[in-house]
């Protein structure tokens, strides 16, 4: 049995997807030297239209040519779809999803899993070098075709089962999403008494740069923690929308519980 080694050939990619995700991929795959991207396809072909100079570009499943790895970077609810929807047979498949396991696609293909854990958003570029990526595989030989991808852009790789995915992907909502909507609700506060929303981003930098030596736990701060009755009373009179009075009651329980000790 002969083995390849990918990273020293060029490697061939059909990427079918137009959102943030495909976009980045695609940008970052035409920059590397060992890939090569022969087609993009999206069904609304028109999201992708001004990078018709740089791939060809096609909405038709039955225009789909042959490649070493087909990347379905669509959204999770849209992968059973368009897997099925694949003309092609017995090739290697991927999704990016961290939520899907690889079983959602159809089984007429090789099939598995490539997902970026990181936040990707299109007018923002992205560093790949800060792009983890989880990967799984049917066939343990098409295995060597992800981490040579992962290789080519410069980005660390791991082999992830599909249920640890799915727990990576939950705490990732946290973490991002969550805390996003967090900010959200910061950015609110100071604009009801008209405070620049800037003056806390040193703080936000700061925070989550305390974890990469601390863990989560050690680096907890704050009147919750302290137990100071008399802020966290004056703040909660001090919140004029209900959602808020929320957010911060169940959070301040949540790492008063944490941390032993009770409202």
């Amino acid at each position: 049995m002969v083995i390849v080694n990918y990273f020293s050939i060029m490697i061939s990619v059909i990427i079918l997807g137009s959102g943030n995700v495909a976009t980045h991929l695609f940008k970052a795959f035409n920059k590397a030297d060992k890939i090569t991207v022969k087609q993009w396809f999206s069904r609304t072909q028109h999201s992708i239209e001004q990078f018709k100079d740089k791939v060809e570009i096609t909405n038709n499943y039955d225009d789909l040519k042959e490649a070493d790895v087909y990347i379905l970077a669509v959204s999770d609810d849209a992968i059973h779809e368009v897997s099925a929807k694949l003309t092609v047979t017995n090739k290697f498949i991927v999704h990016t999803s961290g939520a899907m396991t690889l079983h959602e696609m159809d089984k007429k293909n090789d099939r598995g899993v490539f997902y970026p854990l990181q936040t990707f958003s299109k007018d923002v570029e992205m560093d790949f070098a800060n792009v983890p990526f989880c990967l799984e595989v049917e066939n343990k030989s098409n295995m060597q075709i992800l981490n040579s991808l992962c290789e080519a852009i410069g980005s660390k790789y791991y082999r992830v089962n599909s249920e640890q995915r799915s727990s990576l992907h939950l705490a990732a909502v946290f973490v991002n999403n969550f805390v996003n909507q967090l900010y959200r609700t910061a950015h609110e506060i100071t604009e009801s008494t008209s405070v620049d929303f800037n003056i806390l981003k040193p703080l936000i930098i700061e925070t989550a740069k305390k974890i990469e030596n601390l863990s989560p736990y050690r680096a907890q701060t704050g009147p919750a923690k302290r137990h100071d009755k008399k802020t966290i009373k004056k703040h909660m009179k001090l919140l004029q929308n209900d959602q808020h009075k929320e957010i911060y009651d169940l959070l301040t329980k949540v790492i008063q519980r944490t941390h032993g000790k009770k409202l």
